[in-house]
């Protein structure tokens, strides 16, 4: 089964994704509201975590997708598919905000390790739209050692303005 074979299938039957995409930020909620008060921090954060694996992993592919499409394959946004290129987003974008309001992303297991993958993904996009843009005969004036030190500040500045950002 190819991807654009799974996206078929998933667009012929829509409500099974889209009732998982809209349940993550009411379960998030709702924990939410049963941690308030709770001393049992680390119990809540095991569960954050999961609700942060469930719904970081669509939406990452998801975004990551959607700017592979945007940029590279210059598909338009009236031909998006709104249940698998933009619900994952702001079904993680809603999720994690619910999240944060409850407990700082710190005390979630594993959640550093989603933003460096996040960071690393972001940039190697970065680098890969540059190429794309400047044409391989323009690149090949630029000294190696200059690519890898504007890959490594990319990097740096995309690792902190996620940290600013959450």
């Amino acid at each position: 089964m190819t991807l654009s074979q799974l996206f078929q299938s998933i667009s012929e039957t829509p409500w099974p994704i889209t009732i998982y995409f809209l349940a993550l930020p009411l379960i998030a909620w709702i924990v939410g509201n049963a941690a308030h008060g709770s001393t049992d921090v680390k119990f809540w954060s095991y569960i954050y975590a999961i609700l942060v694996y469930a719904v970081c992993i669509p939406g990452v592919f998801a975004a990551t997708l959607n700017i592979y499409l945007f940029l590279f394959e210059r598909q338009s946004v009236w031909q998006a598919n709104i249940i698998l290129q933009f619900l994952p987003v702001i079904s993680m974008a809603i999720t994690l905000m619910l999240i944060k309001s409850k407990i700082p992303f710190s005390l979630i297991p594993g959640f550093g390790k989603i933003s460096g993958f996040l960071t690393l993904i972001a940039a190697l996009i970065g680098v890969m739209w540059f190429f794309d843009r400047i044409h391989l005969v323009a690149f090949t004036y630029v000294p190696f050692s200059v690519i890898l030190i504007g890959f490594v500040l990319t990097l740096i500045a995309i690792r902190f303005a996620w940290s600013k950002l959450f």
